[in-house]
Formats: structure tokens, C-alpha cells, sequence
């Protein structure tokens, strides 16, 4: 078993070590999916797509012009209608819990964390409608020029600890995203919630692209520091940087992100739950283009794992 106390150098020398081939990865091992609102907001063309793809999950985020949070259960139940129609299952509910700043300390502070855990609770019902245990979720963002200080680290701590058990008694799961200007934006920091929060009940959501937009060589260095059996779900695309120095999205294939020896790495190491496409590059032709030219490529990546 793959245990966080190895240290970057063994943690390299094992990546080194992984076979070329995993005797080609099959979509029942990498269960893969997509993003749906990023081929389309109609849920019905969403699920046509991947079942043309031979695809049979997909993450639900926004459907018809909404999140899924702020539709009705009744629209909730047609997504779910649609969905079952071409047998595609939902993988992780996507929320917006937790992705703003932390609440203040204060009776204003406590009306906005009353609102997240209605949002939560609005959240749980529509996973059950959905039939998935997984919901991803956030650690809250920075405000330009904060610094990540033990106090509110520690408060976040206590709040995702308390989110986590309410999850685990619903019979569902937490699953914190690392993303750029959020206190876990990193491998590195993704860590830090997870040994400070032991709820079974909250994973990650590994996005190591998110760690690279962030300045982490996410793989295989950010990785190293996170106990796999805690990554609950993993989102995959691509990044490069230009000579400007910027850093943009771009189809997977064309940037500078390691897809194949992440997904063989995560394969390697027992990971089982499910992969999302969240395409984000841009395409003249729209979304549905841009996810089509990403999964593509993500396909043929599939079958060098």
C-alpha cells in the first residue's frame, strides 16, 4: 500500500519504476467521464454525447442555465430521467459549498454559514435524486494578499469536520477540490486538510492541473504528499505556460501536463472512483468542440495507462 510518509526521492524513483503499460487501461478501470454542463447545459444533449463516446458517467454541475443546487427537485428528477435513458450514472454531484471566503466570526458571519448549510442539506437531497454518495465540494477561498494563518486554517478544520459527519450520516461523501486561491490550492496544502480533518467521510478532489496553475509540480511531487485511499475523485485536462508567462488552458495533449503517468500512478496505487474531463480549454466551435477535441485525446491517453 502507497503511504505518505514516502519521501519525494522514493516516491520518484517508484514512478520511475511503473510499467510502461498497465497492460492497457480499460474504461472499467479508469471510469471515466465528464463535466456535463461543459458539452452542454441540456442535460439530454449532455448524456447523448457520452453515450456516443461509449461513456457512462458524468459530473453534474450546472443543468439548464442552473446549478443543480438552485433547480427545483422536479428539474432534478428530469436530469436524472435523461441521464438514466442513456444509462449514464451520475459520478459526484458538483456544489459551490464552501467556495467562498470564511465567515466571519460574527452574527453576520453565522447568517452566511446558515445559508451553506442549507446549501448543503439542498445538496444532499439532490445527490439522492441523482444516485451518487460523492458531492464535490471546497475549503473555502483567500482574500487578495492572505496568507493561509493557523487560526482560520484551524477553523476550517473544525467547519469541514462538522460538514463531513452531517454527510456521513446521510450516508454520503465530502469531496474537497484543490483549486487556485483556495486555502488547499496544492498537493502539498490538499494534505494538510486531510491529516487535520479524519472524517471518513471528506476526501479530495485531486485536480493536479489546479496544483500546476498554482506553481506546484503537481505530479509526481504534489501527489506525493497525498494518501491515494483519500483521493475520492479526480478531475483531468491540460495546462501550458506561455512565453509570457502566462498560463492558460489548453486540450489535453497540447499542454505540459503528465495525464499518462498521473492516471497509471493512481491506477497503480488501488485508485478505483471515477475520472472527470473538465475541459475548460476553449473552442471556436463551442463547448461540445472543445470537449470532443480533449476526450479524444484523453481516450488515446487511456489506452497508454
Amino acid at each position: 500500500m502507497f503511504h505518505t510518509s514516502l519521501d519525494r526521492r522514493g516516491f520518484l524513483a517508484l514512478a520511475a519504476a511503473l510499467p510502461a503499460s498497465l497492460h492497457a487501461a480499460t474504461l472499467a478501470q479508469v471510469r471515466l467521464g465528464v463535466t456535463s454542463d461543459e458539452i452542454d447545459e441540456d442535460v439530454d444533449v449532455a448524456a447523448k454525447f457520452l453515450r456516443s463516446f461509449g461513456l457512462g458517467y458524468a459530473e453534474i454541475r450546472n443543468i439548464w442555465g442552473k446549478y443543480n443546487t438552485s433547480q427545483p427537485l422536479e428539474k432534478v428528477k428530469e436530469a436524472r430521467m435523461l441521464l438514466d435513458a442513456q444509462s449514464v450514472k451520475t459520478s459526484i454531484l458538483g456544489t459551490p459549498f464552501f467556495r467562498g471566503t470564511l465567515p466571519a466570526e460574527s452574527p453576520a458571519g453565522q447568517k452566511e454559514l446558515d445559508a451553506q448549510w442549507k446549501l448543503l442539506d439542498d445538496a444532499f437531497d439532490r445527490a439522492e435524486i441523482l444516485g451518487t454518495t460523492k458531492l464535490r465540494t471546497f475549503g473555502f477561498m483567500m482574500k487578495p494578499g492572505e496568507t493561509a494563518m493557523e487560526k482560520a486554517l484551524g477553523r476550517i478544520y473544525e467547519l469541514e469536520t462538522e460538514a463531513a459527519r452531517r454527510a456521513k450520516k446521510r450516508g454520503l461523501r465530502l469531496v474537497v477540490e484543490n483549486l487556485v486561491g483556495s486555502y488547499f490550492d496544492t498537493g502539498a496544502n490538499a494534505a494538510k486538510l486531510l491529516k487535520n480533518v479524519k472524517e471518513e467521510a471528506l476526501g479530495l478532489t485531486w485536480d493536479p492541473n489546479n496544483a500546476g496553475m498554482a506553481g506546484e509540480v503537481s505530479y509526481p511531487e504534489g501527489y506525493a504528499k497525498l494518501d491515494p485511499a483519500r483521493i475520492f475523485h479526480v478531475h483531468l485536462r491540460d495546462w501550458k505556460k506561455g512565453p509570457d508567462g502566462k498560463v492558460d488552458w489548453t486540450f489535453v495533449g497540447e499542454g505540459t501536463f503528465d495525464n499518462v503517468g498521473q492516471i497509471r500512478a493512481l491506477v497503480k496505487h488501488g485508485y478505483k472512483e471515477n475520472f472527470t474531463l473538465e475541459t475548460h480549454a476553449k473552442h471556436p466551435d463551442g463547448k461540445a468542440a472543445a470537449t470532443r477535441k480533449s476526450l479524444t485525446a484523453l481516450l488515446e491517453v487511456v489506452k497508454k495507462v
